[in-house]
């Protein structure tokens, strides 16, 4: 009984690592609805890209990182923010996704704030991003940040040249009071070319699954390509302090720009293994008297598949 009680369990962890590849690979099916001719353009243009068997070993390794970071977080009440910066369709939103995947979304959380209201334009700048700041236990994930006032603000006029000038003036000080706080500060910047921002800019059109990742200030950000880079330039310039300088990731690649960049983000921190209750399956209570309910068929979800 023994040995068919271990022979499950070993055959229950098997599937549930199949399905966890499975879900990796799902995600990175992102050629699944593409146009052939556009697909074949594409993997002409990165041919020498990480294969999966590559890939997703050291996908998990780091993840597995993740969460032993995570654990350190909790044990440790360390308070850690994380800005995710970049052109439209650097990858962002595809390290974000790899970081989170395995961890508790009630620890580690991601924010992308929608453009600001009538009443948020009213406020001090820098007021609608506190709220969403990490206690204790915490790390926050930033999909786009106060950085935009020096990005797309600063180039579709979203924001007075004075606004822009106070917001170089006040960024440094806002980050070293936050890194006084107690809270850590990493800043990201992904990093593409001109042609392979044009090339996924393409596959989005021409994919129905990634059509909605397409808004017209994407469209815009083409046309102004050179505004941004001298945006990026003064950003870097005027916002790369000692106590939260920005990295640059090199993203035309995109595995290897995600793996790049959860390893670096690991070694910021001298996280170890922290101490673990055990943990024991209580055994089940039997009630003799109780029996289950039959509930009525139309409650369950038909299975269509």
């Amino acid at each position: 009984m023994e040995h068919v009680t271990k022979q499950t369990a070993r055959d229950w962890l098997e599937s549930e690592l199949a399905d966890e590849l499975d879900e990796d690979y799902e995600l990175e099916l992102e050629d699944a609805v593409l146009s052939q001719k556009i697909a074949e353009v594409y993997r002409k243009a990165h041919p020498d890209t990480i294969t999966r068997a590559e890939y997703f070993p050291a996908l998990l390794h780091l993840q597995a990182e993740l969460i032993k970071l995570q654990d350190w977080v909790i044990h440790h009440k360390e308070k850690i923010v994380v800005i995710f910066e970049g052109r439209d369709s650097a990858g962002k939103g595809g390290v974000i996704k790899r970081i989170t995947q395995r961890l508790n979304p009630r620890v580690v959380r991601t924010v992308a704030l929608p453009a600001p209201s009538d009443r948020e334009r009213s406020q001090w700048y820098f007021q609608r991003y506190v709220p969403h700041l990490p206690a204790g236990g915490e790390i926050v994930l930033f999909d786009r940040s106060w950085y935009n006032r020096a990005g797309v603000e600063k180039v579709m006029g979203f924001a007075s040249d004075d606004q822009v000038e106070q917001f170089f003036n006040d960024v440094p000080e806002f980050e070293r009071m936050l890194v006084r706080s107690g809270i850590r500060v990493v800043k990201y910047w992904f990093s593409i070319t001109d042609e392979e921002q044009q090339m996924r800019f393409l596959m989005r059109i021409h994919d129905p699954m990634k059509q909605w990742k397409l808004s017209p200030m994407d469209l815009q950000s083409r046309v102004r390509w050179e505004q941004y880079t001298k945006a990026k330039e003064e950003m870097f310039a005027r916002t790369n302090i000692p106590e939260a300088p920005w990295y640059i990731v090199e993203g035309n690649d995109k595995k290897r720009a995600r793996l790049n960049c959860i390893d670096h983000f690991l070694g910021l921190f001298p996280y170890e293994d922290v101490p673990h209750e055990e943990i024991h399956l209580p055994d089940r209570v039997f009630n003799p008297d109780y029996e289950r309910a039959v509930l009525p068929p139309e409650l369950y979800v038909p299975s269509k598949y």
